[in-house]
């Protein structure tokens, strides 16, 4: 039995408030009558001339409205906030919540039964999938893609990665201002997310691995006319969904979340995927331990063979089969039988891939690394969790214990990080605070702290860094991140000094400090309190309310950990 159309409270009856809603849509076009049968479905557009990694989700709408349209659906597109790595600071993440909120609440305040959730870049699938939880309507996630690939002095180029790995040569005068400028000229190839294995591949990869979105369409480089294809399969099937009831939460369960948890790991995603799935889930009630990263991570090796973890960029994982070829070689270690947007289970999407591994995706017994790519940490400095990216750090640094040197934020970190004469050595554990979610606010990817100048005209390639922020899923190095509590929140890692022992043991899942609790309080007593310069406004409300990095960074009033409070509340349609 198809269940009633959400929409029909705005469209049906003949008084003035039915009336008003119908010529609304009659204005554009579109003729609705009373128990009109078709469903609405909104499309979430987040383009922005602003955001190029999102510019080819413009001819991706389309494709949808089509697929609607056959499907017997009427497709509405409506604009959302656009979340861009490139030009939004303090950092996208800042705004995450807020696109969350800005979907969430344009599917409640408007005739919509069901919706395609049109993203890309590293916030926007995240924000997407948690509105998408939030309103519990049906919804298909669709990725926009990754970005033409450039050749730089011979070789191709991942965005972001070698970006960062060409700067350091830059800065250390192996690079000549010539050769530099050549590869700002390579760097704008295009639209499209980064083509390496960073947060917006990695979580289209993830929204697929959950069942958000249709089999083997995540992986598709924007431009592809493939992805034209997928996106007008997607408007066709949620009109279905919509049909069937199917909604995001009985597709996004803690058993596809497991899945979504095991990918990460075989892919060597990004660590920003932690915080994202952690959000998610806690929009349905979910909670996902901290260590339940590194139990399911330590079950799968690293099979992506994609930068910054391997040798290839996000175009040969697609020719390589995309996600299915994954799902295939790794289904001995996921729940095979939970649901998808198809209607059908996960192991449908298995069955879609073709062959055996090859390329940028390995086989079990040939994997990238041994082990998945998320170390958990804990321990005096990081007593709420920390975490690692194995799968992009140097081994020989997994036991290491030096002295602290401290930065207290960007501008100080800036501004002495190439003083011939700090006092430091290889050994020396870099640490940068105040960068968490309240600190900035907004959690910035700058925990990929710089090898100092000096050091680097040594030839030191890595080190131990700790920070309470976050790094690019494109970057790499021996980097402890998402430190909880950050220091902004009176975390221990806004008490080290310079000097202070720090010993880190992967292998123990260790993260401490030679500082004992009775100094920690000294130094508390004396340390200044966290203030902000906001007095008003987002960035106000999101200090006062952003949860922790183990909590996904969500706003504490947007979680739903009750079913009351998980309850969408429709709103009364009467006159505006």
């Amino acid at each position: 039995m198809t269940p009633s159309l959400r929409s029909a409270a705005w469209f049906e009856g003949d008084d003035e408030v039915a009336v008003e809603h119908r010529a609304a849509l009659g204005s554009l076009g579109i003729a609705v009558s009373p128990g009109d049968p078709r469903p609405v479905i909104g499309i979430a557009q987040s383009v922005s001339d602003l955001n190029p990694c999102n510019e080819g989700l413009r001819d991706l709408a389309e494709a949808v409205k089509e697929g609607v349209r056959s499907a017997g659906g009427i497709p509405l597109e409506f604009p959302t906030i656009s979340l861009g790595e490139d030009l939004m600071k303090p950092s996208a993440m800042l705004y995450r919540n807020l696109m969350a909120m800005d979907v969430e609440e344009t599917l409640r305040a408007h005739p919509i039964d069901g919706v395609v959730l049109l993203g890309n870049c590293d916030k926007t699938i995240p924000a997407q999938l948690m509105a998408a939880a939030s309103a519990d309507l049906p919804a298909i996630q669709v990725a926009g893609g990754s970005r033409p690939v450039a050749t730089f002095r011979g070789r191709q180029i991942g965005a972001g990665t070698d970006l960062w790995r060409l700067w350091e040569e830059y800065r250390n005068g192996l690079l000549s201002p010539q050769d530099w400028a050549a590869l700002e000229r390579c760097l704008g190839c295009g639209p499209g997310a980064c083509n390496t294995m960073g947060t917006a591949s990695t979580m289209a990869l993830l929204a697929e691995s959950i069942g958000m979105s249709l089999p083997g369409t995540a992986s598709i480089p924007t431009g592809d006319p493939r992805a034209r294809v997928g996106a007008e399969q997607a408007g066709r099937r949620v009109v279905a969904m919509v049909e069937e009831g199917l909604r995001p939460s009985a597709i996004m369960t803690s058993a596809a979340f497991d899945n979504a948890v095991t990918v990460l790991a075989a892919i060597g995603g990004s660590t920003n995927a932690v915080i994202h799935l952690c959000a998610i889930a806690g929009r349905l009630g979910l909670r996902i331990p901290l260590e339940r990263f590194q139990e399911l991570g330590l079950r799968v090796p690293v099979l992506a063979d994609v930068s910054p973890s391997g040798r290839y960029l996000m175009d040969a994982f697609d020719r390589a089969g995309g996600l299915p070829a994954l799902l295939a070689e790794i289904a001995g270690h996921l729940d095979l039988r939970t649901t998808t947007v198809t209607g059908g289970p996960l192991s449908d999407y298995v069955a879609a891939t073709g062959g055996s591994p090859r390329g940028a995706i390995r086989s079990l017994d040939s994997p990238v690394r041994e082990r998945g790519g998320i170390a958990v940490l804990r321990g005096n400095l990081a007593p709420d969790g920390a975490v690692l990216k194995t799968s992009a750090a140097s081994p020989e640094l997994f036991r290491h214990r030096g002295p602290a040197l401290v930065f207290r934020g960007w501008h100080d970190l800036r501004r002495r990080l190439d003083d011939p004469d700090l006092p430091l050595s290889a050994d020396t554990v870099l640490v940068l605070t105040g960068c968490g979610p309240k600190g900035v606010p907004g959690m910035p990817e700058w925990g990929m702290i710089p090898i100092p100048a000096r050091l680097a005209a040594a030839g030191v390639k890595d080190m131990v860094r700790i920070s309470d922020g976050r790094m690019s899923g494109t970057s790499f190095g021996t980097c402890v991140l998402h430190v909880a509590p950050e220091a902004a929140a009176g975390g221990p890692l806004g008490l080290v000094q310079d000097g202070d022992m720090i010993e880190l043991d992967v292998e123990a899942g260790l993260l401490r400090v030679d500082v004992s609790e009775p100094e920690f309080e000294a130094r508390r007593r004396l340390a200044e309190p966290f203030r902000t310069p906001h007095l008003r406004g987002w960035p106000r409300l999101y200090q006062d309310h952003v949860t922790q990095a183990p909590e996904g960074c969500d706003l504490d009033f947007l979680q739903a950990p009750t079913p009351e409070h998980r309850r969408f509340v429709e709103p009364v349609v009467g006159r505006s």
